[in-house]
C-alpha cells in the first residue's frame, strides 16, 4: 500500500505559498509509516519548528490499475476519507531553496493522519465540500470543484506512470488556508457535515 499526494491542486494555496501554478499534476509519495489511524494523537516531532496542516480530500484505490482512461477511472475506487499532510514547512523551505527533494519533509513518522473510509455513493464527487477546524475555528474549506485536476484525471495521469494497486490511497489536494499547529491543538475534519478526524497535538 502506498500514499500518492497531488501538490498544488487548489489555485488559492497555490497562491499563499507564492508557488507557480503547474501544468501537470505534481505527485509526491508518503510511506505507510507515515500513517495515523483511529484518531491517535499526532506528536509533534523535534527536528522542526515549523509543522504546518493541509486537510485533504482521499480516495482509496479498490483494485489494480495501469493507464487508466479519464472515463474508466471511477471504476477503481468506491471509498473516500479525509487525511491531513503534515508537512514541516522548515525543512520544506530549506530543501526547495537548494533545488532538493523535499521527502522528508512530507513523509516523517506520523505526517499522514488519516480517516476511516466511506461509500462514495451518496456524494457528488465533482461538488463536495471537506474542511478542517483547528482549535474549534474553521481554517479550511475546499470543494472538489475547485481542484484544478479532478479525481478521476488524478487516476488516469497518476496511472501512466505507477500501477495503482488496491489499497493505495491518493490525498487530492489542499484547499488555501495552511497554518502552523503547536502542542496542545486539536484537529477535527469534515466531509460535509460528517465528523471524519478528532485528534490533538502532543
Amino acid at each position: 500500500m502506498k500514499l500518492l499526494c497531488i501538490g498544488r491542486n487548489y489555485v488559492k494555496h497555490i497562491e499563499e505559498l507564492g508557488n507557480e501554478k503547474p501544468d501537470a499534476p505534481i505527485i509526491f509519495l508518503k510511506p505507510d509509516s507515515a500513517i495515523i489511524r483511529n484518531n491517535d494523537p499526532f506528536y509533534y516531532p523535534d527536528f522542526s519548528n515549523d509543522i504546518h496542516y493541509e486537510v485533504e480530500l482521499l480516495v482509496k484505490i479498490k483494485k489494480v490499475g495501469k493507464c487508466i482512461p479519464v472515463n474508466f477511472a471511477h471504476q477503481y475506487y468506491d471509498e473516500i476519507g479525509l487525511g491531513v499532510d503534515f508537512t514541516a514547512r522548515d525543512l520544506q523551505t530549506k530543501a526547495k531553496n537548494k533545488g532538493l527533494p523535499w521527502d522528508l519533509a512530507k513523509g516523517f513518522n506520523g505526517a499522514a493522519p488519516i480517516s476511516n473510509f466511506i461509500s462514495k455513493a451518496p456524494f457528488d464527487l465533482r461538488n463536495i465540500n471537506f474542511s478542517l477546524n483547528h482549535n474549534g475555528k474553521t481554517v479550511q474549506q475546499g470543494n472538489a470543484a475547485l481542484m484544478l485536476w479532478p479525481i478521476d484525471e488524478i487516476i488516469a495521469y497518476i496511472s501512466q506512470f505507477i500501477t495503482l494497486k488496491k489499497g493505495d490511497i491518493i490525498f487530492t489536494g489542499t484547499p488555501e488556508g495552511v497554518g502552523p499547529v503547536t502542542i496542545g491543538d486539536r484537529m477535527e475534519g469534515f466531509i460535509e457535515n460528517h465528523k471524519m478526524l478528532d485528534f490533538e497535538i502532543k
